[in-house]
Order: C-alpha cells, then structure tokens, then sequence
C-alpha cells in the first residue's frame, strides 16, 4: 500500500524495519496507527528487567513513535489502547492506570488489556499499541 505514509523512528525503529520488515506507524486519514511498543530503550534497544519500568518505557516509546508520525500532542491525541502482558497482575494493571493519568490527564480512552503466553523478545512483558487522530487537514 504504497499510498500510505510509513513511519519508523531512528534506532529501535529503522532495526526493526531491516531485521523484521515492519514499520512503527502507518497514517490511515485522520489516525495513526502504531505497532506494539515495548518497554525497551529507543536507541539502545535495551529492554528493562523490571516489568513495571518496561510499562513506563513503553508509554514513552508511544508518545515518540506519535510524535514521529505527526502526532504533535502525543499520548492526548490517542482514542484507542491495546496492552498485552505477560503477567496481568496488579502492579501491571497499576503501573498502566498511573500512566494513562499522567499520559492523558484531559482525556480518557478506551482500553483492551489481554494477559498473552509470549511477546516479541524473550525478556519482554508488555506491548502497547494505540489508534491516535490527527484533526482533518493536518499533515504529518
């Protein structure tokens, strides 16, 4: 689909493209869409150990992959949220309702949280993907 406009940001992003063949964000009209983004460091790749630090990576990794497709505003133009985990416990479910409060402070979104067998990488244990809109007539 050539039509679209494809976005992969620089290190964890572009790597990805070339090892794995996938982008970090498509804009579809006024949405963009992302990818699961994990708790890893964008220019490292380091994934954390901790699963509540790779929560609060992940938030940071979707407000960037955002921003990088013309979402200006972030984590506040985001109306959609999937989170898969590898253990849906309650610090997990903690860590994702104090980020959604910080991320999204003016807003609330809809939410799917699904408890998964197996993510991306061995050491990861959350992804999070959203559907973000950017108002008609804005280009990214």
């Amino acid at each position: 689909m050539s039509h679209l406009n494809y976005y992969s940001y620089e290190g964890f992003g572009t790597g990805a493209l070339e090892s794995h063949a996938y982008n970090q964000a498509v804009r579809v009209g006024d949405n963009v869409y992302i990818s699961g983004q994990g708790g890893w460091d964008p220019t490292t790749c380091v994934v954390h150990k901790d699963a509540v630090a790779q929560i609060d990576q992940a938030f940071a990794n979707v407000d960037m992959v955002l921003k990088d497709a013309g979402c200006a505003g972030g984590w506040e133009q985001v109306f959609t949220v999937r989170s898969y985990h590898l253990n849906l416990n309650k610090d997990a479910q903690d860590a994702m309702v104090r980020n959604f409060r910080k991320w999204m402070p003016n807003h609330k979104a809809l939410w799917t949280c699904v408890g998964v067998t197996r993510l991306g990488e061995d050491n990861m244990t959350v992804e999070i993907e959203v559907i973000a809109n950017i108002p008609s007539g804005i280009r990214a």
